[in-house]
């Protein structure tokens, strides 16, 4: 158990640190201030120093989440078990989910539903009573994390909203065009907050200062920020003033660095805290002599070698740099973030809508009140400066500017820090991204356009929180409980298990962002005329047409061979393309403001060509929903004639598709002609099945269901052929028109 304990230690390193690292990476990245590598340099080396500045005392186990003397070694070994199989197995589903949860959270009701499982089996076999509980668990400190969750999400939201909206209204948005010594004075906070949280925070339990130097620290915390203020000030001024150096990027460098070395520092505990606390008592019961059964533990502090801190550094900078999860994660943070509209990875729903829609009418209501003077002037620091990005880089601008970012990292700074000398439970990954939101909303990213879409992102994380303390707390107690009954087979079997399930977690995630990197989509326009649009979307149409052709086949060989997957195939499909498509039709807005005068009749050929493929994939949707429908509640098979007759429609259809992707491959839309002049005769093909079915439905069709989807699909072919000319019409009417 002790050789396994160390084994998942490294493998929660590991999960952890893809789980933590957005607490320190979401504004640096959001912004851009610097590089990629020299944001992932800085927080290296603060996660560095963060680890081997630690004094070393993993407390996990005195923290009174349960009292240990209560306990003997053989149950403390069974929680502890059972605690890092759930934390891997918790931490790893978030992470793959691309969500961010709280590791202090997550570890602390683990410690407390194991040791709940146990101590209610020790209460029951003592034939005692349950309200004997409390001598084995401590619920004051779980009501505390339970308040300390609640605190994280109001207070870091708040009052990231309120900074926010303060340092906005005195800087603005065209911060570099304000006074140096606006700057500075904004330097001047920042910093000393960051240094004041680097002290209490990060080395408070280093050997780096002098007992006199920290105590002088915490005696006169009033005059040693005021000192600060004013150094850091005159600091900032100089650097802006003499060496032209931007205040606000050596802020963020700062605070990335800062957050970094305070999650190592700190948040270590969560990691290896618990296989060293079983590591201390293994060698404690060891040398005892007495049996695992019998032998009462004591509560001891647990020291830390330096060569495990060490090692536990390089473990969790060799993860930042290489786990893709770690950016998934922070990827959340920074989308729901972003000052402009992008792509929304969160679907609104009820609630969502519900507090957009009473926020707007509360926003309109106190608006009224404030007089349009002040209101106007507000408005005009909001008002962000134009800056001409092409489309296709939109997604590399940055999430949001220097001023928030640094704004970010300063308040979370100075809350983390007044929660810890206050001893107050808050979780730094709540704090932090509870901070990005409230900046965010501050800021007016969350506009009328994405706010649904935001609000419903922030309420899942939350919403996730929460699940990460109900379901650590079971799944520890249950975890527990079956290896108090299964002694070392269940250990074994549990762990096999928990292998598995991270490798194939592991392999599914690897091989979605291999399929993202592969898969072709279609592409956004940039062009100003109609022949460089038409060229342009050539291989839009043709990859269109693949994907269709696929999709229609998968449908009909599935509804014909009664193949549930196959026809799962085609809906996953053809809801990509539909997505991609209403992608490219949210993008037309954007189009049009990026033409010139000379060139705005391109945008009219645009427009009518994405509504003619919207009608395609609708008449695609249709015909794979149907099918799945069909197969999916049993109902009867078709009839061989039926089958034959779909077979053949499939097989012209495809010929036809495979012919148009060979006009928009080869650029030779001479041939289009051809096409649109064999409408007819396609169409005529389709109408003589639709005759020959009711035929069969006159005299020997018996299933009502299966004349129904048999002419929904023969009538949504149809139509799909229809939207298939209508496009290729379009294309043909303007090939030979000058440019």
């Amino acid at each position: 158990m002790i050789i396994a304990l160390a084994a998942l230690a490294i493998t929660d390193l590991v999960v952890g640190v893809s789980n933590d690292a957005v607490n320190f990476l979401n504004s640096a990245i959001g912004s851009k201030a610097i590089s990629f590598k020299t944001i992932m340099i800085v927080a290296s080396v603060g996660i560095a120093f963060g680890a081997m500045s630690s004094s070393g005392m993993m407390e996990v186990a005195r923290k009174g989440i349960f009292t240990p003397s209560e306990f003997v070694f053989a149950e403390i070994m069974i929680i502890f078990m059972a605690v890092m199989i759930t934390d891997i197995l918790l931490l790893d589903f978030f992470n793959t989910l691309g969500m961010p949860t709280s590791t202090t959270v997550s570890i602390v009701f683990e410690l407390l539903g194991a040791a709940v499982a146990i101590s209610l089996v020790k209460i029951i076999g003592a034939d005692a009573s349950f309200s004997e509980l409390s001598n084995y668990i401590n619920t004051e400190k779980a009501t505390q994390i339970i308040l300390g969750i609640l605190l994280s999400v109001v207070v870091a939201f708040s009052v990231g909203a309120v900074v926010q909206f303060v340092s906005r209204i005195l800087i603005s948005f065209r911060f570099t065009e304000r006074p140096k010594w606006v700057a500075a004075l904004f330097g001047g906070f920042a910093i000393t907050s960051i240094i004041y949280f680097i002290i209490v925070k990060g080395l408070k339990s280093a050997a780096i200062f002098s007992p006199e130097i920290l105590g002088f620290i915490g005696e006169n915390p009033a005059l040693f920020l005021g000192l600060n203020f004013l150094f850091w000030s005159l600091v900032s001024l100089l650097l802006t003033s003499l060496f032209k150096i931007n205040i606000y990027t050596l802020i963020i460098v700062l605070g990335t660095f800062a957050l970094a070395m305070a999650f190592a520092g700190n948040d270590l505990v969560n990691f290896i805290g618990v296989p060293l606390a079983a590591l201390e008592w293994y060698n404690s019961w060891s040398q005892s002599g007495v049996d695992a059964a019998s032998y009462t533990m004591e509560d001891q502090p647990i020291q830390t070698p330096t060569i495990l801190l060490l090692a536990s550094g390089i473990i969790m900078v060799v993860t930042l740099w290489f786990s893709s999860k770690a950016k998934n994660v922070v990827k959340t943070s920074v989308d729901l973030s972003r000052q402009d509209e992008g792509d929304e990875r969160f679907e609104p729903n009820f609630l969502s809508r519900i507090i957009v829609k009473f926020s707007i009418q509360a926003s309109e209501s106190l608006g009224g009140l404030v007089p349009k003077v002040i209101t106007k002037k507000i408005d005009n620091r909001f008002e962000k400066p134009y800056v001409y990005v092409p489309k296709s880089r939109v997604q590399d601008m940055p999430a949001f500017d220097l001023v928030r970012a640094a704004v970010n990292l300063m308040v979370a700074s100075v809350l983390i820090s007044l929660a810890t000398s206050m001893k107050l439970p808050l979780s730094t990954t709540y704090v932090t991204f509870m901070v990005a939101m409230g900046t965010s909303l501050a800021d007016r990213a969350w506009g009328s356009e994405s706010a649904v879409y935001r609000v419903a992102g922030v309420l899942n994380v939350i919403g996730g929180w929460f699940f990460t303390a109900i379901s650590a707390f079971v799944a520890a107690a249950i975890i527990a409980y079956v290896i108090h009954l299964g002694g070392i087979l269940a250990v074994c079997t549990l762990l096999i298990i928990a292998f598995l399930l991270i490798v194939r977690n592991y392999l599914s995630h690897n091989k979605k962002i291999k399929e993202t990197k592969l898969e072709a989509k279609l592409k956004k326009s940039e062009s100003n005329s109609i022949m460089e649009i038409i060229e342009e979307s050539s291989s839009n149409m043709s990859l269109a047409f693949d994907r269709a052709n696929k999709i229609y086949t998968q449908a009909i060989d599935g509804l014909a061979k009664h193949d549930i997957d196959r026809l799962k195939k085609s809906k996953k499909g053809i809801k990509k393309l539909n997505d991609e498509v209403e992608d490219l039709r949210n993008n037309i807005f954007y189009f049009i403001k990026n033409l010139d005068e000379a060139s705005v009749g391109a945008s009219n050929f645009y427009i009518t060509a994405l509504s003619y493929l919207q009608d395609m994939t609708q008449s695609l949707d249709y015909i794979s929903k149907a099918s799945y429908k069909h197969v999916n509640n049993n109902h009867k098979k078709l009839r061989f004639n039926q089958i034959k007759d779909l077979k053949e429609t499939d097989q012209f259809i495809e010929n036809l598709f495979v012919d148009i992707k060979a006009i928009f491959d080869t650029k030779n839309y001479e041939e289009l002609t051809k096409i649109i002049m064999n409408k007819q005769e396609l169409v005529e093909k389709l109408d003589q099945k639709i005759l020959k079915q009711i035929e069969r439905t006159r005299t020997d069709e018996s299933s009502p269901k299966n004349t129904a989807l048999y002419f929904s699909l023969l009538q949504e072919t149809k139509d799909l052929l229809q939207a298939t000319v209508n496009l290729l019409e379009t294309y043909d009417q303007n090939v030979n028109l000058p440019s």
